[in-house]
């Protein structure tokens, strides 16, 4: 645990910081805050997303075709999940109420570097055997020619998502039943398995259709919980506010060292949460069927801001409002007390299915990310299944082991494939910005935008579906 400490603080501590927030600047700078001047955009697109207007692109034969809404609901089924519940309350935990808002600056900042990396995703995809396919693996191989780059990050994102991720979202949903209901985790762990496996051998199509109904569902339910503590507790919630700003900026803070330990742990569990320039949404957002890439980032974008803004921020609000962030506990089993103590011991019951649902849709939401690249690295119908049976053998382990270690490797490998991601995205945002360009440009014409691929001729024949 020293060594893997270690790593941890030397990625969080001195390169991550720095580098996502300081993409996330560039590319707000460069696209001309694209993340705030198009926010009615994206909402005009996620209404029409299941419309044969939105989505006029033709899918190939043989192809079943997944709408942007879909896509989005993937994606936002491995954002919405434990890092809102469980990893908000390590968040203020350990970094204070601070935390909170450097959740708030990483999600508005690194909202850019999301809506690059879906474009990217969207321009660059290729044609898979029964859908779209995509993602960093496939944009920095065909945007750079480097395979070597491209493996590396395909390797990481399986190791993260099917493996490391798919282990924090079982054991947090292991310990809020074993608290709620005490069951035995080794148990839930058996039947989490039996019903990941089920999913995930039906492919995109019904991963795509369960979290389409689920998350939406659950998230709205959880919000309106959220609301009901804040508007009862509304006396309070001008406190709540001073104490995450004082804890973000204090003196007091700053001299105790712990203005540096919010920062670190917001911009963490903020990335673990929205997963903006982390590489994952991008592999959601290929497969989905639009006329224009900038379509699908600028709806991926707006995922950013469900998840944090709205989300997490409601998590963190009940947390505070019922002021146990300092009780000495943490994680989900913070969460859970804090509404219990605001609206009853039925609150963590609800809590417990919450996780359950928005953990499980995550785990076979990441699954999908690793089967991607899995797919990338070498497309084998042997390896597909030694993965879908390793991803959930890690499952059942991720129920029955410690905390801290399954959270630690996450925010290692999660660290490394950022780092891998935001320099391809560096290096290939420039097609995301013409991508832009085209597409407000033919906006501005009255025109429903799509997109050609004579658009950036440098680049034509390597993006295969327009």
């Amino acid at each position: 645990m020293d060594i893997i400490n270690t790593i941890n603080d030397i990625l969080w501590s001195y390169l991550l910081i720095a580098i996502l927030l300081g993409a996330g600047l560039y590319f707000t700078i460069r696209l001309k805050g694209v993340q705030f001047r198009l926010s009615g955009e994206m909402v005009r697109l996620l209404l029409n997303s299941g419309t044969n207007r939105q989505n006029s692109e033709s899918a190939p034969v043989g192809h079943r075709r997944i709408s942007s809404f879909q896509a989005f609901a993937v994606s936002l089924a491995s954002r919405v999940g434990t890092g809102n519940i469980a990893g908000v309350g390590i968040a203020i935990a350990v970094g204070g109420p601070g935390a909170v808002f450097w959740m708030w600056v990483v999600a508005l900042l690194s909202s850019a570097n999301a809506f690059v990396e879906s474009t990217l995703a969207q321009l660059f995809k290729v044609k898979g055997k029964n859908s779209f396919c995509g993602g960093p693996a496939y944009y920095i191989q065909k945007g750079t020619g480097r395979r070597w780059w491209a493996t590396t990050f395909a390797i990481l994102i399986t190791i993260t998502f099917s493996f490391a991720f798919s282990s924090v979202q079982s054991n947090t949903i292991a310990i809020a039943l074993h608290g709620s209901f005490g069951w035995s985790r080794m148990w839930i762990g058996i039947v989490l398995t039996a019903l990941t496996l089920l999913v995930i051998c039906g492919g995109i199509q019904r991963i795509a259709r369960i979290n389409e109904i689920v998350v939406p569902a659950m998230a709205l339910l959880y919000i309106a919980l959220a609301l009901y503590v804040i508007v009862v507790r509304i006396e309070y919630f001008p406190h709540v506010m001073k104490m995450i700003f004082e804890n973000a900026f204090g003196i007091n803070q700053a001299v105790g060292g712990s203005l540096g330990m919010a920062m670190i742990m917001g911009v963490k569990r903020g990335l673990f949460s929205n997963e903006a320039g982390e590489g994952s949404t991008p592999n959601a957002a290929a497969t989905a069927t639009v006329s224009h890439p900038v379509k699908q980032g600028l709806i991926q974008t707006l995922g950013v801001y469900v998840d944090t803004l709205i989300v997490c921020t409601a998590t963190a609000f009940i947390i505070l409002c019922s002021g146990m962030f300092d009780s000495g506990l943490t994680g989900i089993e913070l969460t859970q007390a804090a509404l219990s103590e605001e609206v009853g011991i039925a609150a963590t019951v609800f809590v417990a299915i919450a996780i359950m649902l928005f953990g499980f849709t995550s785990i076979i939401a990441n699954y999908y990310y690793g089967e991607n690249n899995l797919d990338f690295i070498h497309r084998s119908r042997h390896c597909r299944y030694i993965l879908r049976i390793s991803s959930a053998a890690l499952v059942m382990v991720g129920s029955v082991v410690s905390l801290d270690i399954v959270w630690t490797l996450a925010d290692i490998t999660m660290g490394l494939m950022t780092l891998c991601n935001i320099a391809a995205i560096l290096v290939l945002g420039r097609y995301a910005r013409l991508c832009l360009d085209d597409y407000l440009s033919q906006l501005r014409l009255g025109k429903d935008p799509v997109y050609r691929k004579e658009t950036i001729r440098e680049i034509a024949d390597q993006t295969e579906c327009w």
